[in-house]
């Protein structure tokens, strides 16, 4: 019950006993009178309906308007909407306005896809190439090697191979139809922190093939003179590398061979390869006919300039430098964009370059890919040769000057700048 006679008004409680009021009492603050809101006249606009004792909340409601109650008990005006605020279209609701489209984010959650599909498919790509590599080549079996230099040495061997090619294909190739395999070209391959230099051993270099235990036959090999190239006929790709180090004291890393027909696959999947020739070539033997002048040669034409030697007046010593020019303008194209970025060419040549080359056990195809960039910018040279004529009592041989090679390979072996016989 209330503690105040009925009637009477907040106003009418005296001053100092109103509980609330910091008055301190301990009386409970009784129920107040409020004012009655008038109903309005009959045919005045009616306002929203009023709940009971409406004081409070027709105060309330003017609030929430953004208008001021006045106690006056009339209903607050209706309402009337204004402009849209500035941002907000005529579509947007009464929500507010449409949360602007982060074309930002979705471009770079596309750019972030995108990148992840190509490191997935450069990855894939490059497993796949890596696991199809011919690692036939056992260097652990190699006797006697030296000590490793400082730098990477690489033996490249060109074979004159005719397996797995037709006989329209040994026709079309002018390859002839010899038995087994010998090695038409041998290129040491040095890269290192001074540059990379490639030097060519001309196979018919007489020079000492060692002792060696056979890893076929399990016979003793005794140690002979002959042709370079007569070690790699006699024991195959081993007794070549011990061979190469025996006579230069170098230690071979890796192997890399190839033989005709893979080259000219490898070249025509590439599309062929651009050549410039200051005169006119032709010989019958190698089948290379060629006008003065820039020629995009295909595979079976870049096999008969690599062979060619009969129209050179070095012979031998000639093709070995025409070869090098070759190997250096192939290994520019297959690491151009044109190739690398275009996967209708790398594949083909991803795959034909797999399927032709013989190369060692520990060799990856990253360590293949540094070998191609590394003959891009090589210094070209020929072993030092003390007869060019190749006028011996041996035949038709070439001998080493045996001062300068070892002059040659000491600067190899040591990493250092090659400034013997470099012919840029």
């Amino acid at each position: 019950m209330s503690d105040w006679p009925q009637g009477w008004t907040d106003d009418d409680q005296p001053r100092g006993d109103r509980y609330g009021r910091g008055s301190g009492s301990a009386s409970p603050e009784g129920a107040r009178v409020m004012p009655h809101v008038r109903r309005p006249a009959s045919g005045a606009p009616q306002g929203p309906p009023q709940p009971r004792g409406g004081g409070h909340d027709a105060y309330r409601d003017g609030y929430n308007e953004g208008q001021i109650y006045r106690g006056s008990g009339q209903a607050p005006p209706p309402h009337r909407p204004g402009p849209p605020p500035p941002g907000r279209g005529p579509y947007d609701g009464d929500d507010g306005p449409r949360p602007p489209k982060r074309w930002g984010r979705r471009i770079g959650y596309s750019v972030l896809a995108l990148v992840l599909a190509l490191v997935v498919i450069a990855t894939g790509t490059y497993f796949w190439a890596n696991s199809n590599l011919n690692r036939e080549v056992d260097l652990a079996s190699v006797e006697d090697r030296p000590e490793s230099g400082k730098g990477t040495n690489y033996l490249i061997v060109g074979s004159d191979s005719r397996e797995g090619l037709s006989d329209e294909q040994k026709q079309d190739l002018s390859t002839g139809s010899a038995e087994g395999k010998r090695t038409d070209t041998m290129i040491l391959l040095h890269v290192g922190d001074n540059g990379s230099t490639m030097v060519s051993l001309p196979r018919d270099s007489w020079v000492t093939i060692p002792e060696f235990t056979g890893s076929v036959s399990g016979n003793r090999i005794p140690a002979q003179q002959q042709k370079l190239n007569a070690a790699f006929a006699i024991e195959g790709p081993e007794l070549l590398v011990r061979t190469v180090e025996y006579n230069t004291g170098v230690r071979i890393d890796h192997y890399v061979e190839i033989g005709f027909g893979g080259f000219a696959n490898v070249v025509d999947a590439l599309g062929g390869v651009e050549m410039c020739f200051d005169q006119a070539i032709k010989d019958e033997k190698s089948g290379a006919d060629f006008a003065e002048g820039c020629h995009t040669l295909n595979g079976s034409e870049s096999l008969a300039f690599n062979r060619q030697r009969y129209q050179e007046a070095e012979g031998d010593l000639g093709r070995t430098k025409n070869q090098q020019k070759f190997l250096g303008a192939i290994s520019s194209q297959a690491g151009s964009p044109a190739t690398v970025l275009n996967p209708f060419r790398l594949y083909p040549t991803l795959s034909a370059t797999t399927d032709a080359l013989i190369v060692d056990q520990d060799l990856s195809l990253w360590g293949l890919g540094q070998m191609f960039l590394a003959m891009r910018g090589a210094h070209q040279m020929n072993i030092p040769v003390a007869n060019p004529g190749y006028a011996t009592d041996k035949g038709s041989a070439v001998l080493w000057d045996m001062e300068q090679t070892e002059l040659l390979m000491s600067q190899i072996i040591n990493d250092e700048k090659v400034t013997v016989g470099v012919r840029d």
